[in-house]
């Protein structure tokens, strides 16, 4: 299957985004794709080979998961390679347009359980909760 890319401005510098990307504390308050939903736990181990672990879970308990996550490349406020536990790639690219202003792109791979349009809505909804926070915090 073609990996999917989906993309967002965000009105802050490099610094910023790439800062409340990769911290637990701000993970757990955008790592989520709809209100009904919630981040509790993020554990980050920033480094090629390190590892990532972040709880996402239905507010009313009904459902949740743990994404688990490997770094494979890291170029610090420039991109981010991984793989998930299924082996799926993923990458993200912090693009600096100017001092107040950078383009996230992420580019996965998608999973064979769901439609592929599924997975692209969930993926933006969760970078565009990234994109409010960054910018409202």
């Amino acid at each position: 299957m073609e990996p999917i890319k989906i993309e967002i401005t965000i009105l802050a510098p490099v610094q910023k985004v790439w800062e409340y990307f990769n911290s637990p504390e701000h993970i757990t308050q955008w790592n989520f794709a709809s209100d009904t939903w919630e981040c509790p736990s993020a554990e980050v181990d920033l480094k090629e080979g390190g590892k990532f672990t972040t709880r996402m879970q239905a507010k009313d308990g009904s459902f949740g998961f743990d994404l688990i996550g490997i770094y494979d490349e890291i170029i610090p406020e420039k991109s981010i390679r991984y793989h998930m536990e299924d082996q799926r790639k993923v990458e993200v690219i912090f693009d600096k347009i100017d001092e107040n202003t950078t383009k996230v792109t992420e580019i996965f791979d998608p999973e064979k359980q769901n439609p592929v349009e599924m997975q692209r809505d969930g993926w933006y909804a969760i970078l565009n909760n990234f994109h409010k926070y960054v910018e409202n915090h």
